[in-house]
């Protein structure tokens, strides 16, 4: 009897673009947040802590850019 669909294989795509999905966006959003606290707490005068936040967003920003470039080595890769 022939195998139509492999579920276990398939079962780990779901369960990693899921994880890619969502992960990706969590990191991206921590950038975002990161950029606005920098600006608002830029406004109050407070240096250090949004040296603190823009350090935070520029980590974020660089975690999701390498998880673009990771994602497209693996695609074309296979």
């Amino acid at each position: 009897m022939a195998i139509i669909v492999q579920t276990k294989e398939l079962a780990q795509t779901i369960v990693a673009s899921v994880v890619a999905g969502v992960g990706v966006t969590l990191v991206f959003s921590i950038a975002i947040w990161g950029a606005a606290r920098f600006v608002d707490l830029n406004r109050s005068q407070r240096p250090v802590a949004a040296g603190a936040a823009a350090a935070l967003g520029a980590v974020a920003l660089a975690v999701t850019l390498a998880t673009g470039v990771v994602g497209i080595v693996v695609m074309t890769s296979k």
